[in-house]
């Protein structure tokens, strides 16, 4: 958990911190289970390690207070660093101020509830989480032997145990399912205002924040898509439903059963998809930062396919062509004119 605090705290200092891994840097604070002043120490302990290795960082000092440095500058004339001041704020401290009040709240809730009913508390349903990195895949066994592979820098979130009527879990990013048939036990994947209801069938679904069109994909069974509580498709082997996710535009069509999920084999296919949402796709997949100047090509549709191997310059190469701009390498970050 500390490592994945870390991350986080990194997009935070970075300003890159999505809503999705915000809400998960307060539930893993909220869930710490310590006291104020233990919850400090191990925030300042991250940004220690954190200073050590980068110093440029944000750090909390030893009084628990925020410190934002700079770089070091150097005076062109006479040769000299020149050490800028740090400046402090409260902002970490406010924040995990906040996170403390947040969870008082909650806890004085549950205990009002619990103290009506017994019966509430001891049925409560208990979920775990899982994550991938960026640049990571990640295999998934579930109690009910469904398996799951997901992409990059995605999250599941399921119960220990699913109960007797129906078995959900809620995705957010991208992951391939072999659901386990279980006879009038549905299995339920929300993502959004999205869920994909099956009972034993293997399918893809690309559901990352963010992403313009939401994609599903069935390559055995039969997988019914709802949208706001409403049956809007109806998949079975070989289709695919893409559902824009601004203005719910909903388009099915046929696909080769061996282009789904064929990231797992490292086999990187794009059909008909928005440049920015490859490029999103791109910068999980690599660990890289990309930035998209030209006007004109955020929403362009493009298809391709390659190996993930010949890696992020040469896979950015092919959509400069496809696109007519030009790739520029400025320190760790790709810029596309």
């Amino acid at each position: 958990m500390e490592e994945r605090i870390r991350y986080l705290l990194r997009q935070y200092e970075n300003n890159r911190c999505s809503q999705e891994e915000l809400e998960e840097l307060f539930y893993y604070i909220r869930n710490t289970r310590s006291s104020e002043a233990s919850l400090k120490r191990m925030v300042r302990k991250i940004y220690d390690d954190i200073r050590k290795n980068h110093p440029s960082f944000t750090y909390v000092d030893e009084n628990g207070r925020l410190v934002l440095t700079e770089p070091d500058q150097v005076n062109v004339a006479t040769g000299k660093q020149i050490r800028k001041k740090k400046i402090k704020t409260p902002v970490l401290i406010v924040l995990v101020a906040a996170i403390l009040m947040v969870s008082a709240a909650v806890w004085l809730l549950r205990r009002d509830m619990d103290g009506h009913t017994k019966a509430h508390r001891n049925t409560a349903i208990v979920l775990t989480k899982k994550f991938s990195e960026r640049s990571e895949q990640k295999y998934l066994l579930l109690p009910d032997s469904t398996e799951v592979w997901m992409n990059a820098a995605s999250s599941l979130e399921f119960p220990d145990e699913f109960n007797n009527n129906k078995r959900e879990v809620l995705l957010n990013g991208e992951a391939f399912f072999k659901v386990k048939h279980v006879p009038d036990k549905p299995f339920i994947i929300h993502t959004g205002k999205v869920s994909a209801i099956v009972s034993g069938t293997s399918f893809n679904i690309k559901a990352y924040p963010g992403q313009k069109e939401l994609i599903i994909s069935v390559s055995r069974g039969r997988v019914n898509v709802e949208q706001n509580q409403n049956i809007v498709a109806t998949l079975t082997k070989g289709q695919q439903v893409k559902i824009d996710n601004a203005e719910e535009k909903i388009t099915e069509k046929n696909i080769a059963v061996s282009k789904i999920a064929a990231w797992r084999q490292g086999d990187m296919i794009y059909d008909d998809e928005v440049f920015t949402d490859i490029v999103a796709d791109l910068e999980r997949i690599y660990n890289v930062n990309i930035d998209i100047v030209s006007k004109d090509v955020p929403q362009l549709r493009i298809s391709a396919s390659f190996r993930k191997d010949i890696g992020i310059s040469q896979a950015l190469l092919i959509f400069c062509k496809l696109s007519d701009t030009k790739l520029h390498n400025e320190g760790r970050k790709f810029v596309i004119r």
